[in-house]
């Protein structure tokens, strides 16, 4: 319910938002850096949409959108396992459905991991270049890419015969958002590591 009244307000919200970028030049530039840059990603409004927030923040900085993008997927990482977790307690969850919860929560969790690692790693690229900045990209872009595939490992375990239902439908609907988020992050993280 909470997210459909959300949804609603999303068109006004995104209004109100345009017409204060229209009041401030930085901030309409750093929009519409955003939405260009969205452009590479395989879900460019989900991109624009997660990335709109923090467009003051990121300027038009290749290195501050690809950052900001891993720390939002962090963050819906991080959400998305707490939610995962919750579900291993709910009572008359067949046997199947209790396994599969449990290593999603460990596939999310590994998730949360490699993710931390690639905010820190690009963190610490910032100061690097040569060499020793391929080196920290290629472990960011290693990190990302598998913690991608640790959130399709988790949606995967729910589609085995026998694993309809709402719980199938709360897991896939909850990690399918933080995939989503993840694949562009990564999409800019490849970005900005081959026009650095």
């Amino acid at each position: 319910m909470a997210r459909q009244i959300l949804f609603s307000f999303l068109p006004l919200l995104l209004t109100i938002f345009y017409m204060s970028c229209a009041a401030n030049p930085a901030a309409a530039a750093a929009t519409s850096f955003i939405k260009t840059s969205c452009r590479v990603t395989r879900y460019p409004a989900v991109c624009v949409q997660s990335l709109y927030p923090f467009a003051t923040r990121i300027g038009q900085s290749k290195r501050e959108l690809a950052q900001t993008a891993l720390q939002v997927s962090l963050s819906k990482a991080r959400g998305a396992a707490v939610f995962v977790s919750r579900m291993t307690r709910l009572r008359g969850l067949k046997p199947r459905e209790r396994g599969a919860l449990r290593d999603c929560v460990e596939n999310m969790g590994d998730t949360v991991d490699r993710l931390s690692q690639s905010v820190q790693e690009l963190g610490h690229a910032e100061r690097i270049v040569g060499e020793e900045f391929l080196f920290h990209m290629s472990n960011v872009q290693t990190w990302v890419s598998a913690a991608l595939t640790d959130e399709t490992t988790c949606v995967d375990g729910f589609g085995t015969a026998g694993m309809e239902g709402s719980v199938k439908a709360a897991i896939k609907g909850r990690i399918v958002q933080v995939a989503q988020v993840t694949s562009n992050a990564l999409a800019l993280v490849n970005r900005f590591a081959s026009r650095h």
